[in-house]
């Protein structure tokens, strides 16, 4: 192996470079609270950032807003509540406005994908650890709801 030699093939000598991951965040929409995660599109990977809690009247867009900046995402994403059978539910329509004032005001992509079980796939995720006290099932859901992004989209 000590002989291998590794040659540029390409024809004008240029150099491609390695990938750059893509930072993307994604939301749980719910009522009460916005789960949020952060992933990357190098090792197609997410985890748990955040909890945001709603307090009405006042949206926490500031909390929001405070997420993008520190982590600077390319894309965004938000879980789609849907009913097994794929009908939508009364909290559909929430997470459609939630996305389009998401897009409007970062000026950034923002995709909704089916959530249908992602939380129930968070809470299963959680009780092996025993965890559940410290990484509420809300950034857990958003870290599913990416992780599947991610699978769904495999050439970004």
């Amino acid at each position: 192996m000590d002989n291998v030699e590794i040659s540029d093939i390409s024809e004008d000598n240029t150099t491609i470079p390695p990938p750059q991951p893509i930072s993307i965040m994604g939301f749980d929409y719910g009522t009460k609270r916005i789960g949020v995660a952060i992933g990357q599109t190098l090792t197609r990977t997410a985890r748990p950032l955040a909890i945001i809690t709603i307090h009405p009247p006042v949206f926490p867009w500031d909390k929001i807003d405070a997420l993008l900046v520190e982590w600077r995402p390319v894309i965004l994403v938000v879980g789609l509540p849907r009913y097994a059978d794929g009908s939508y539910n009364n909290i559909s329509q929430a997470a459609r406005t939630f996305s389009e004032q998401l897009q409007q005001r970062s000026q950034l992509p923002v995709h909704l994908i089916d959530e249908t079980l992602s939380s129930i796939e968070a809470t299963q995720r959680m009780q092996p650890t025993g965890r559940k006290q410290k990484i509420r099932v809300d950034a857990v859901a958003a870290q599913v709801i990416l992780e599947t992004w991610l699978v769904e989209h495999p050439t970004l």
